[in-house]
């Protein structure tokens, strides 16, 4: 239980963050909106940013409420917690819906769940307790292979979707955690050199042909400017088209007429460069910045290496999401369909996150707690 002058540990810095870049991600996502309701919120609960709103609210109830429990009761559970993000990645693959060729969603009572949100925080805590309780063991080879089976079964499920963008937020999360627990360099870059030598065989033999024609069109998208070279070219202009301050929201000529494809979910940073500019572009990178610093706090202030693992792969995972979905929509990287953290519409996404930083309050509040 938390003891009252432990309160004082609690971060306001953080809540205040993820509330800001979720009511940023209300005010794109209405804006990105507009054209498919042209009447604003009065179609209430049908509307994306009212559900997001709403969304935003429980997620601040769900802030306070983590970090009122334990974070280290979850150590005892791991196993459980394991079992559910496989079973929940399993179930998209066999009854999940298909949304542009893929399978990320399980429908349960008109409520969508994207198993692959929920399932990276729940492999961190696994990977977390597992590294934390093996510190003196983690240079063997053994307990180095036994984490990467850890993240790799779940990743497999994912990238069989296929969702390759979320395949590598999973491998990214393991490998920052991998590295803080204190792996061996040697181990590491000899990993790192072996995926290095795979890439054209995962290329050739494990994608799908749309997964290749997407690298194409990445590479060329006027080959088919009109077809799946449309939105890349659209993102470019929809951002470069923004200049200092923006168009202004609402006003953005690229979103209100339409041009861009999934607005509200993977291309809505073009919706906010096109309509607030670069300002606006700093203005959310600054909000991540601190965000992350203050996570980067969390894990430095852990009491129990669990804890501090557990930060480290929220920061990871957060860090690495903005990263894929900015590099998406300046051209930087083949089109995938990682959200926005905190800013594309998605209950599952921004329920998550806002679970994290509970999980973050948590070990603050607890950092000069004896450990038991």
């Amino acid at each position: 239980m938390i003891q009252w002058r432990t309160v004082r540990h609690f971060d306001p810095w953080i809540v205040f963050a993820g509330l800001a870049l979720a009511t940023l991600g209300v005010l794109l996502i209405y804006s990105a909106s507009r054209t498919v309701y042209p009447d604003g919120i009065q179609g209430g609960l049908s509307h994306p940013a009212v559900r997001q709103l709403i969304f935003a609210a429980l997620g601040l109830v769900v802030v306070f409420l983590v970090a009122w429990l334990d974070y280290r009761m979850l150590g005892q559970i791991t196993p459980t917690l394991y079992a559910v993000a496989l079973v929940l990645l399993a179930g998209v693959l066999v009854v999940g819906t298909s949304t542009y060729g893929a399978r990320r969603w399980l429908d349960a009572g008109g409520i969508s769940v994207q198993a692959s949100e929920v399932a990276k925080l729940l492999v961190i805590i696994v990977l977390a307790k597992y590294l934390a309780d093996r510190q003196l063991e983690i240079g063997q080879v053994r307990t180095f292979l036994v984490s990467l089976g850890i993240v790799a079964l779940p990743m497999a499920l994912v990238f069989a979707e296929p969702d390759l963008g979320t395949a590598l937020i999973f491998g990214a999360t393991w490998l920052g955690m991998i590295v803080v627990a204190g792996a061996r360099p040697q181990q590491v870059l000899a990993f790192l050199a072996a995926l290095a030598l795979s890439i054209p065989f995962v290329v050739l033999g494990l994608m799908g042909d749309y997964q290749r024609e997407r690298i194409a069109v990445f590479l060329n998208p006027a080959k088919d400017a009109l077809g799946g070279g449309f939105n890349i070219l659209q993102a470019e202009i929809s951002v470069g088209s923004g200049g200092f301050f923006g168009k202004g929201l609402t006003e953005g000529t690229q979103t209100q007429l339409d041009y861009l494809q999934t607005p509200t979910r993977d291309y809505i940073f073009s919706v906010l460069g096109e309509e607030l500019g670069l300002m606006g572009a700093l203005l959310l990178f600054a909000l991540f910045a601190l965000l992350l610093f203050r996570g980067l706090r969390a894990a430095d202030l852990a009491r129990d290496p669990f804890g501090r693992l557990i930060a480290t792969g929220i920061v990871i995972m957060i860090l690495f999401q903005v990263f894929i979905n900015v590099a998406v929509n300046i051209r930087l990287l083949p089109v995938t369909g990682i959200p926005l953290p905190f800013i594309s519409a998605g209950g599952s996404s921004l329920i998550t996150l806002f679970v994290a930083l509970g999980l973050l309050e948590s070990i603050l509040l607890r950092h000069k707690q004896i450990e038991f």
